[in-house]
């Protein structure tokens, strides 16, 4: 078993090398899961006891080290919210979490493996992979971040289809060529021809090149039309700790208003600034928010631009007289307090906007399966959470300027939610803007991770993206997901782009996931034929 523990970490190695920031190394997600298909064979083929179990910790250790490695800063993000022991625990979440998922996907692989052929059993691996990745965008544990698809965002050039499949399309490409070049190795190795290799060979092939042509004519032909809005994004750079510390609401504004002056044209029609970058020394009361000198500073910088508008991240909650969702905490007499993340559009009308983010970070914002186990709010308090976690809404909302334009307010960790994304852009948005506060994670390859992810939205939609992250990278997108601009990280700054608004809707755009929905509807039923009784035979003894 040792050759094959050390083929399940070469995979592991070659995923991580192949998954960004790493520029230019996504084909190698091509290759990366033969060693690891290799090791599992040798496995079921092998004179083992518990193969089950064995082929399961095989795959288990592969997407431990993979994770862990391309995602190791998600413990300095949960440690700037909470104490270093449940910053760990948490982590647990993303590090084990997912791999368990993807070893019992292999799982099932070889319970297949022992009652139907390799090509039944191979399009259930595949089909239970995508359910696993589906999963763990759907539920309360959810984080997406490794769905593999995401893996070509440091080359998106050759991905440009993902306007018709989403970064699920993706998924099933990579295990299409991984299975192909596994059976070519595999069948020349034992010197066998189960698979004709002539067919074999051609399949790869056309497996590998075809989706790869078919981008590259599309990255080269593309042009979008012509329809100019001017968009400043800001980087104040306000160090996170001093944010809620040390440096006063106050003075932040007045640095993301200078800022913004620094670069705003008579004709900029939004200024974009990060999360949470509006606040008070209590966050703010939407229903009193006029009131707040903070409003009346953010229309007095307005005065400038005509048509100019600020959306920006705020830290804000509601008042209720009676407990409106299962987040709201009791305030005062009779009383219950929701605080939100959230943005707003301000305007030079009486009209105020806001828009709540909806996915949540598990354990840092919210209680997973917060209404199931609303009993552990105390606790989760205790150990440094907030009591029931931030109130969100359901569905993401458009904010829309005086002149009509849609804006998707995306909100940091939202902006890797393909579908959810996309739903923004179903309901009018003509242009993505993500604010952000990455600073938490620190100098590591977390935000740059997360910039090239944002690439992916706007290939699927053709949006232009607008990104504002408090401590960088921010930057400009194209609708063919090529960074315009960006700047550095940890510098304060604030950059101008005239940016083509688009109403024309992808398919991707127009029906989501579909893609994924065959592949689910697969999987139930190659589960129907695993938990199906074989079929006994019946022997005459008389004969």
């Amino acid at each position: 078993m040792k050759n094959n523990y050390l083929l399940a970490l070469l995979s592991a190695f070659l995923l991580w090398v192949a998954w960004p920031p790493i520029p230019y190394t996504s084909p190698i997600l091509l290759i990366a899961f033969v060693p690891l298909l290799m090791a599992v064979e040798q496995t079921m083929r092998g004179s083992y006891s518990r193969k089950g179990r064995k082929i399961f910790w095989l795959s288990f250790l592969t997407g431990f080290v993979w994770n862990t490695a391309s995602i190791y800063w998600v413990y300095n993000a949960m440690n700037a919210f909470l104490p270093p022991h449940v910053s760990l625990l948490i982590s647990l979440i993303p590090f084990a979490l997912a791999p368990f998922l993807m070893a019992t996907a292999f799982r099932l692989y070889y319970q297949l493996r022992k009652r139907y052929s390799i090509a039944t059993s191979f399009l259930g691996l595949v089909s239970f992979w995508v359910a696993y990745e589906y999963l763990h965008q759907s539920w309360d544990l959810a984080f997406p971040w490794m769905t593999l698809g995401n893996g070509f965002a440091n080359f998106h050039q050759l991905i440009q289809w993902y306007s018709v499949t989403g970064v699920y399309g993706g998924t099933v490409w990579i295990w299409l060529t991984n299975i192909f070049l596994f059976l070519l190795i595999w069948q020349k190795r034992q010197d066998i021809q189960a698979i004709n290799p002539k067919r074999l060979m051609i399949g790869t092939v056309v497996a590998i090149v075809l989706p790869i042509g078919v981008s590259l004519i599309q990255y080269m032909r593309f042009e979008e039309h012509t329809n100019p809005s001017e968009v400043v994004v800001v980087q104040p750079n306000i160090d996170p700790y001093g944010k809620f510390g040390y440096i006063t609401p106050e003075e932040q504004l007045h640095i993301l208003i200078d800022l913004s002056r620094t670069v705003g044209k008579s004709n900029t029609e939004f200024f974009i600034w990060p999360e949470t970058a509006i606040s008070a020394s209590n966050r703010i009361n939407e229903d009193e928010f006029r009131a707040y000198p903070a409003y009346e500073n953010v229309l007095s910088f307005l005065d400038g631009y005509k048509n100019g508008n600020v959306l920006s991240g705020i830290e804000s909650y509601k008042i209720y007289n009676v407990q409106r969702t299962h987040t709201a905490r009791a305030f005062g007499n009779n009383m219950f307090v929701d605080s939100f993340n959230a943005a707003v559009l301000i305007d030079d009308s009486s009209k105020l906007q806001f828009y709540h983010k909806s996915k949540l970070v598990p354990g840092a914002e919210q209680l997973p399966f917060g209404e199931a186990l609303a009993f552990m709010k105390p606790l989760f308090a205790h150990f440094g959470g907030t009591t029931g976690g931030y109130g969100s809404q359901e569905e993401p909302s458009v904010l829309y300027s005086a002149s009509g334009i849609g804006a998707a307010p995306v909100i940091c960790y939202e902006s890797i939610w393909g579908n959810y994304v996309a739903e923004y852009v179903r309901k009018g948005a003509q242009f993505i803007a993500i604010v952000t506060n990455d600073g938490w994670w620190g100098n590591t390859s977390g935000k740059d991770q997360h910039l090239l992810y944002a690439k992916l939205r706007a290939i699927e939609n053709r949006r232009w993206i607008a990104r504002s992250a408090n401590t960088g990278i921010s930057g400009f997108i194209n609708q063919r997901g090529d960074i315009v601009q960006r700047t550095k990280w940890w510098e304060p700054t604030a950059i101008s782009q005239e940016i083509n608004l688009n109403e024309d809707l992808t398919f991707y755009t127009r029906f989501g996931d579909l893609f994924t929905y065959l592949f689910l509807l697969t999987g139930v039923y190659i589960v129907f034929l695993l938990v199906k009784p074989k079929k006994k035979v019946f022997v005459d003894k008389k004969k």
